[in-house]
């Protein structure tokens, strides 16, 4: 049996050297060698680093697909409709699949899967959440009796390089950007990172996992990084924490009917919390069990190598059940709920610049009560002289609530800017 892989950028070639790396070595341990059988390439001419034989490169799918010796396909082709139509070809084949595509995955979970479970093939997706983090194994086999309640974690290295950036050196969101971009931990169009998308895609493949329900994308509440201040950074180091994006999904493990809470949002992680000390371009997963209690995952998130890693720990897995003739199946219920906003509660950091004079606070203070969001602290810095910078710290309160008070503040003939709304993680 051969493996036909589909790309060969950076993931695609770190994988050919690591299979002549280890090839060998897994020879030995599976009994037969890691052979791939075609590689599909949009140009064959291109140079790449990994030492690849051009009789291998095809630029035609169905050199792929059709072919008899191919049982595995591997998808590396990134976003979009060819990479979609190439794994259900593969599937239809009554090919077992491997792919890295987050974003296929979050819309087309559930197509995807039954499409496999027809063919009687695998669908392995390691790589498409967290890296070369071996989270998605632990969820699908390790804690597949476990009754888990909670995941929340930071699942996008570029953003985590960014706050890092920001935190630890005090400059703007603009300037860490560039530099991510220089480093290349940032893309060109960094907006699929900074609004969250990228990280509610990750959020919806670990959900539908750990709690067997279908979790789409678009069922995720996102906020991004976009608007977060140096100022932000003080305010949350005063407070005792840093600024994280956080993915979170939440289910009451007692009711096997109750709504799964699925969100995206920037926080301020107390010190105390594991997460406060993932820096860089890391992710990190907290994972909370009925019986197993705490656990949490952490390690390069993203890069040629630990992608690679990933990809083929999942190669490995099609490779064993294709020759038992078995596969690894996962049913999910369809007619999930997901928790309103009117039902999500937490602590609150919210900041306006407003008009330095007599009587603005009271106005500020009276539309918080209006929708009864009670202030727990309250701090002021003066600006420029004529304007002041009040920061406030809710109670416990619901996300409906601040919505709408922030709202109301920005109505407000007094209110310059609103600032970024803050989660507090305690």
């Amino acid at each position: 049996m051969k493996i036909g892989l589909l790309g060969c950028g950076t993931v695609g070639g770190a994988l050919v050297a690591l299979l002549d790396q280890e090839g060998d070595r897994l020879a030995r341990l599976l009994g037969e060698p890691l052979e791939i059988g075609r590689i599909l390439v949009r140009d064959p001419e291109k140079e790449r680093v990994a030492p690849i034989s051009k009789d291998l490169l095809t630029t035609q799918l169905s050199d792929v697909i059709d072919d008899g010796e191919i049982g595995l396909v591997v998808e590396l082709l990134g976003p979009g409709d060819f990479a979609l139509g190439a794994i259900r070809a593969a599937l239809g084949a009554k090919k077992s699949v491997v792919t890295a595509n987050k974003e296929i995955l979050s819309t087309h979970f559930l197509e995807l899967e039954l499409a496999a479970e027809a063919a009687s093939r695998d669908i392995f997706f390691e790589a498409a959440v967290a890296g070369g983090i071996p989270l998605i194994r632990a969820l699908r086999v390790s804690l597949f009796g476990e009754r888990l309640s909670r995941i929340v974690g930071i699942v996008n290295g570029t953003t985590n390089y960014i706050l890092t950036k920001m935190q630890e050196e005090h400059i703007s969101l603009d300037t860490a950007l560039a530099e991510a971009q220089q480093l290349g931990y940032a893309e060109a169009d960094p907006s699929g990172d900074l609004s969250g998308r990228d990280a509610a895609s990750k959020l919806a493949i670990i959900a539908s996992i750990a709690f067997g329900s279908h979790v789409d994308v678009e069922d995720v509440n996102v906020d991004g990084i976009w608007g977060i201040t140096p100022s932000d950074f003080d305010f949350a180091e005063r407070s005792g924490g840093v600024i994280k994006l956080l993915a979170q999904a939440e289910r009451d493990i007692d009711d096997p009917d109750a709504p799964i809470r699925v969100e995206v949002f920037p926080a301020i992680v107390m010190s105390t919390h594991p997460l406060a000390s993932v820096r860089g371009s890391f992710n990190a997963v907290f994972v909370e069990g009925s019986a197993v209690g705490q656990l949490m995952f952490s390690g390069p998130g993203a890069g040629g190598l630990p992608t690679a890693s990933a990809v083929l720990a999942d190669i490995i897995d099609a490779i064993k059940n294709l020759r038992t003739s078995t596969r690894a199946s996962m049913s999910m219920v369809t007619d999930t709920r997901f928790v309103e906003d009117s039902s999500i509660d937490a602590v609150f950091a919210l900041s306006v610049d407003v008009a330095d004079a007599p009587g603005v606070l009271s106005q500020v203070s009276e539309v918080f009560g209006h929708h009864l969001v009670s202030i727990a602290r309250m701090e002021q810095d003066e600006l420029d002289g004529e304007l002041a910078h009040l920061v406030f710290l809710t109670h416990r309160t619901h996300l409906s609530a601040i919505k709408a008070t922030m709202a109301e503040l920005a109505d407000l003939d007094v209110i310059e800017r609103s600032h970024k709304l803050l989660r507090v993680l305690e």
